[in-house]
């Protein structure tokens, strides 16, 4: 399986200022000390091996949306964040390449940011697409035909071309869909739960729970994650705050921390972990403090376990598993 990231935000896009710009172009000029290039690609090579990530790139903007391509039949998406925008743009290019246009779309929950996307999905405006949405809530196609009300947006879900299908599904009831063996497991987040997603074909596992909170005071909860969790070869995780905000300034909004989400991978006995939906008020450099705390973290609390490569999700990230 190959996963790509094309929004790992949460709560709303976010782009970066001009003055945060430049102060990239600034940092890389101090750290090249007057260094000339032959050409441009001369240049980039210097970019990306001498500085760091936060400096010659960004971790992106775009809300939650990422694909896992696996069945050549068929695209799977996991959430409609205003990432999904770019992924239709890249699926129609396929398309025109012979891919079929079948979509199987898995949503957390019906929260703006999580499906904010689907109106500009292009897919949807043609004639021979066929989308099934999985959800755990019933209600999934009504916050969907609600945020293309006339008050909203302009055009009308009910004015889509592509042939549009709903499914709830139970947790802990495993079903079958585009080559994928597919489990949901229900999550805490603000009143009305989320959802959390294992995917397995051919011994492999990949596991998306975003958007989930992990209370001390209900461990029961904690060891079905640990078996939500086991052996998989990937978890994209909530890692939207630290350990210090999620238990005191953001206690109740629904979302993980990082050291949480390494304890989880840790007792589940995961090989990697990715952090995702990243604070939209942090920086490029906010984020990759945090990745880089979380890294010294698990050194510390590995001891003698297998060590859990941890990777920080950016939007065009591609993880192969």
């Amino acid at each position: 399986m190959r996963v790509r990231f094309w929004g790992t935000r949460g709560s709303l896009p976010v782009a970066p200022h001009a003055d945060a710009v430049l102060a990239k172009v600034a940092r890389a000029l101090m750290i090249a000390r007057g260094r000339s290039f032959a050409d441009q690609d001369e240049a980039t090579a210097f970019a990306r091996e001498e500085t760091e990530f936060a400096t010659h790139a960004t971790y992106g903007g775009a809300t939650a949306c990422m694909e896992i391509e696996a069945d050549e039949e068929a695209f799977v998406v996991c959430d409609m964040g205003s990432g999904m925008r770019e992924f239709g743009v890249n699926a129609l290019r396929r398309c025109a390449e012979g891919h079929p246009r079948l979509y199987h779309v898995f949503l957390s929950h019906p929260n703006f940011d999580h499906v904010m996307g689907f109106p500009f999905f292009r897919p949807a405006y043609e004639t021979g697409a066929r989308i099934v949405i999985h959800s755990g809530h019933p209600d999934a196609e009504a916050a969907l035909r609600r945020q293309q009300e006339a008050i909203c947006f302009p055009v009308p879900f009910e004015t889509l071309r592509a042939k549009i299908e709903f499914v709830t599904h139970p947790p802990d009831q495993p079903f079958e869909a585009a080559g994928l063996t597919v489990s949901l497991i229900r999550q805490a987040h603000a009143t009305r739960g989320s959802y959390g997603y294992r995917f397995e074909r051919d011994g492999k596992a990949v596991v998306y729970s975003t958007d989930a909170e992990h209370g001390a005071e209900d461990m029961d909860a904690e060891g079905a994650f640990e078996t939500f969790f086991a052996g998989a070869d990937l978890v994209i995780c909530d890692t939207m705050y630290s350990l210090g905000d999620a238990v005191s300034l953001k206690q109740d909004t629904g979302h993980a921390s990082n050291v949480v989400a390494v304890d989880l991978c840790h007792a589940a006995g995961a090989k990697r972990l990715a952090l995702f939906h990243h604070e939209p008020n942090g920086s490029d450099e906010d984020i990759q403090r945090m990745f880089y705390e979380t890294l010294r973290y698990e050194e510390l609390v590995r001891g003698e376990r297998p060590k859990l490569e941890v990777l920080c999700a950016y939007d065009g990230l591609e993880v192969e598993v």
